[in-house]
């Protein structure tokens, strides 16, 4: 026996049962009080992530939209920009609701797989780096950047190889695809990811030739210089 005035005083053994389920009721309480909650639980954690990684997602995709309008109307006019400047489609909007789909069933199903948080850092580090490329595209290109393909030069279309247009042809394509798959891998979204690398990839792959024929119309040898010496931004596409 130990001694002590307290009634009932006992002395414990080593891994004695009875004090390993005090302790276990001792630390659980203390966790509840820490964190301001009556039950402790990783869907409490997971909740939490979950509204913060998708409010983050809306977040940077409305920004990002509203941005490349204000930035498209300080360049060209407010007369010369439509909706179309925000880059938004019906396919767009689609791919959007699926890969916010996939998250929620994702949380529900496979809470697991929202647990990376170092992989939603890596989406989120994607998601800022794409940003700033492609911002750095719009505004270095100026008046002769638009989001819609000429067919017809204009006198303001100059050919631009400084800035970022040293390092790809094509940068804000670069930025964009760079982005929107960081938005999905933000979001732990494997069929998401792959589905927008794939999708985005075949845009570019096919509007690039497209595109550049015309730049080639415009600008002769010395577009065909420049594309020679300098890479299109979109892996696999010359």
């Amino acid at each position: 026996m130990v001694l002590s005035s307290r009634p009932f005083a006992r002395k414990f053994k080593r891994n004695d049962p009875v004090l390993d389920k005090i302790h276990r009721e001792l630390l659980k309480s203390r966790q509840e009080k820490l964190l301001g909650s009556g039950k402790v639980s990783g869907r409490t954690f997971i909740s939490k992530d979950c509204n913060i990684f998708t409010q983050s997602s809306r977040f940077t995709v409305v920004q990002t939209q509203s941005s490349e309008y204000v930035l498209a109307v300080s360049i060209h006019g407010i007369s010369n920009v439509s909706l179309k400047s925000l880059l938004v489609s019906k396919e767009y909007v689609l791919a959007m609701v699926f890969s916010l789909v996939e998250y929620f069933f994702g949380v529900l199903l496979f809470p697991g797989l929202k647990e990376y948080l170092w992989v939603s850092n890596l989406g989120l580090a994607m998601v800022v780096i794409g940003e700033i490329v492609r911002k750095l595209a719009i505004v270095t290109a100026g008046r002769s950047f638009t989001h819609l393909i000429k067919v017809h030069h204009e006198d303001h279309h100059k050919l631009v190889t400084k800035g970022v247009y040293g390092f790809f042809r094509h940068p804000s394509y670069c930025g964009f695809l760079i982005w929107s798959v960081g938005t999905q891998i933000m979001l732990c979204n494997p069929i998401s990811t792959i589905g927008f690398a794939v999708v985005i990839w075949q845009f570019f792959a096919k509007r690039i030739p497209y595109e550049e024929y015309f730049l080639r119309q415009f600008f002769g040898a010395d577009y065909e210089e420049y594309a020679l010496r300098v890479p299109s931004g979109v892996p696999f596409v010359k």
